[in-house]
């Protein structure tokens, strides 16, 4: 049986490989498949997290998706077809090349405390999602089904920082109110989660959501999560 100390051992070492992978000249850059041996099948499937190294946050990401998922942490690359890939904010460089590996797998990225330039980077960039160290470890599993639902996961913070930076007319048109549902959305939030968030009525909340909707030219809540993506990018 594999012992705490050599374990641990591994880890660096293997986040010793992808640091090397993530910091070589693009045209060295290569990630590949490498045999692995996974647990039984977990609600979110394997997680990979590409880390230069094996740190409390991402043990603490392991921790939050214990028993969600698998969670394979550092090296170049994971075995099968991951479910999500968390890439570590100090390597967001090598966010291309694993859209080439994996262009179909949704991608967020770890940041070790709450960043909404970064976050904003980060969707700017591709991601699907920005999660961060001190969110509450239900949040991050949420986060993880919201992305793999392909729907954006971001901080509720966000859309008002992007306001703050330039503002986009047609969320200009948007009520408090209507700001305040629509980052719930964001959020991944349910109409009935909302509801109770707010004290309000699931049919209140659908009217505001129908008016959302007609303001920023959508069709349902996928697509006006989309405009946040576009106005992330605009800035």
């Amino acid at each position: 049986m594999i012992g705490a100390e050599e374990r641990w051992r591994e880890l660096r070492a293997q986040g010793a490989q992808i640091d090397a992978a993530v910091r070589a000249a693009p045209g060295s850059r290569r990630l590949e498949a490498v045999p692995e041996a996974t647990s039984p099948a977990k609600p979110l499937g394997l997680v990979w997290v590409v880390t230069p190294s094996y740190s409390i946050t991402t043990e603490g990401l392991k921790k939050a998706l214990e028993g969600k998922a698998d969670v394979h942490i550092g090296g170049q690359s994971c075995a099968g077809s991951p479910s999500c890939v968390v890439l570590y904010a100090g390597c967001m460089e090598g966010m291309g090349r694993i859209r080439e590996l994996y262009a179909s797998v949704p991608l967020l990225v770890l940041g070790s405390q709450l960043n909404l330039a970064l976050a904003s980077s980060a969707l700017k960039n591709g991601a699907d999602g920005f999660v961060h160290a001190m969110m509450h470890p239900a949040q991050v599993v949420r986060a993880v089904e919201v992305v793999q639902k392909r729907e954006l996961a971001a901080p509720r913070q966000l859309l008002g920082y992007l306001l703050s930076q330039k503002e986009n007319p047609k969320i200009g048109e948007l009520s408090a109110r209507q700001r305040e549902i629509l980052e719930l959305v964001v959020e991944g939030l349910s109409n009935a989660q909302i509801a109770g968030r707010l004290y309000l009525s699931e049919s209140t909340i659908k009217q505001h959501l129908r008016a959302v909707y007609k303001v920023l030219g959508v069709r349902n809540r996928t697509e006006a999560a989309k405009t946040m993506r576009n106005l992330a990018g605009g800035v």
